[in-house]
């Protein structure tokens, strides 16, 4: 079956969140999934679906000052490795360039080394910012400028 990327909806978020442990593991990570994203920022929250169901998403925006945020991004257990979310990052770009977007921007907990070594695979600078999110929480922010 071929892999379809495309825009997610309210009813595929739902489902992500009821299969949350195929994407996310034993990190609970539900609060961040709200519908808001999907229903405002609808075109840069994508979707990866096969004949399987949903493999991977990523939901992000563009902030007024021409940053692409990714917010969340997660491939189903069964679907990593494949290059997934590589492709769900390259779908974003250009749909986040199309919005104007000069430059992407993540962040990540300073122990998801995961997370580290695939931004720093797309090509992200990463650095540790103290106190990134509140007091005593420090997080590591990437950032990558487009290119024309």
């Amino acid at each position: 079956m071929t892999l379809h990327i495309g825009r997610a909806t309210v009813k595929d978020l739902r489902q992500v969140v009821a299969d949350h442990a195929r994407y996310w593991g034993e990190r609970d990570l539900r609060a961040l999934h709200q519908p808001v994203f999907v229903q405002e920022f609808g075109a840069t929250c994508l979707l990866a679906r096969d004949g399987d169901g949903i493999r991977g998403y990523l939901v992000g925006f563009v902030t007024p000052d021409a940053t692409g945020y990714v917010h969340l991004v997660a491939v189903r257990d069964d679907s990593r490795g494949t290059g997934l979310g590589r492709r769900l990052y390259e779908a974003f770009t250009e749909a986040a360039r199309r919005q104007g977007a000069l430059r992407l921007k993540a962040i990540t907990s300073v122990t998801n080394t995961g997370s580290v070594a695939f931004h720093r695979s797309l090509g992200f600078d990463a650095r540790t910012v103290d106190d990134y999110d509140g007091d005593g929480r420090p997080m590591v922010v990437f950032s990558r400028t487009l290119t024309t």
